[in-house]
């Protein structure tokens, strides 16, 4: 019955700004903005395919964390430069300083984190061809490709 999941929702501390960082810095087109309360959404993907809606909370902010999928090609030769390029940091799963995607070894995924003005965790992610391999825990691409 489930066929994927299409929308999630955040909250953000000034609406004005969190649209600007998705649809300027991001790339989304606003879909729609609720002129009776502080939500906006928008559409991720071509088609309508998902959605992103945008909570203004003053008070008690609560971060969260979600995912863009992403070709692998672009997350191994852009993601970090396009994320420097719009002023973010980007960094691995490992927190470990390397700006260089990781391979969740499990799935097998290649992934890259970033943080949006708020604090809430975002990532690109293109899920890999093979199967999973969970004793490797997360590594390298190099260490990755290295395995098979």
């Amino acid at each position: 019955m489930i066929k994927g999941l299409y929308e999630t929702h955040i909250q953000v501390s000034n609406l004005e700004n969190a649209v600007q960082f998705y649809t300027e810095v991001l790339g989304l087109e606003l879909a729609h903005r609720d002129e009776t309360r502080p939500i906006a959404f928008l559409w991720i993907g071509k088609n309508k395919e998902a959605m992103l809606g945008l909570w203004e909370q003053k008070e008690n902010l609560q971060a969260r964390h979600f995912a863009f999928s992403a070709d692998q090609e672009d997350i191994l030769n852009y993601s970090a430069e396009f994320l420097k390029s719009k002023k973010l940091k980007p960094y691995n799963f490992l927190k470990d300083g390397i700006e260089e995607p990781m391979v969740f070894a499990w799935m097998p995924a290649l992934a890259i984190y970033f943080n949006d003005p708020d604090g809430n965790q975002l990532e690109f992610i293109s899920i890999l061809e093979g199967d999973g391999k969970p004793g490797l825990g997360v590594v390298s691409y190099e260490e990755w490709l290295n395995q098979k």
